[in-house]
């Protein structure tokens, strides 16, 4: 069945990944942006700084500026769509769209633990070697299960509803 295709109960793979990616990065980006300047004393350009570290390492991401700051903000909406593909996938073969505050809620922990355990270890900045202040741990569980896993289910459930209205209407 391709997106195009009526499906009660299936999320529109369109809407689901543009919509809820870019809800996603917006939402994540603003509290990235206002957090780790608050709460560590850094720059705006450092907190993007830290996405660009993951893939040319922290030495050459703060040496690149502004440049590598923007590629930061890039790399940070493209993990922001990829995290919307990965939940459209999980809400059509694993979950129901029709609980979506708690399935978001819990894959904005699940993606919280995957980004903080295997993506960022792997990357060019390596495990972490000590341990991050309680504050920063707590608001990005906070954050991810209220600004990234709520917002892509939600905008998954109301992609399934408005297609199933739309089968309805025309079957």
């Amino acid at each position: 069945m391709t997106d195009t295709d009526s499906a009660g109960g299936r999320p529109s793979a369109f809407q689901t990944i543009v919509f809820g990616g870019l809800a996603v990065g917006i939402a994540d980006f603003l509290d990235a942006s206002i957090f780790f300047p608050l709460y560590y004393g850094i720059s705006f350009a450092d907190v993007w700084h830290g996405p660009a570290a993951g893939v040319l390492g922290r030495d050459a991401s703060r040496a690149g500026g502004l440049t590598t700051a923007l590629l930061g903000i890039f790399l940070h909406f493209v993990v922001a769509f990829c995290i919307a593909t990965t939940y459209y996938l999980v809400s059509r073969y694993l979950v129901k769209v029709e609980r979506p505050v708690l399935f978001g809620l819990l894959f904005g922990c699940v993606a919280n633990l995957v980004m903080q355990n295997v993506v960022i270890p792997l990357s060019a900045i390596g495990p972490r070697t000590t341990i991050e202040p309680f504050g920063s741990v707590l608001n990005s569980f906070i954050g991810h299960a209220l600004l990234v896993g709520l917002p892509v289910a939600l905008i998954a459930s109301w992609s399934a509803k408005k297609r199933s209205s739309r089968s309805a209407v025309s079957g």
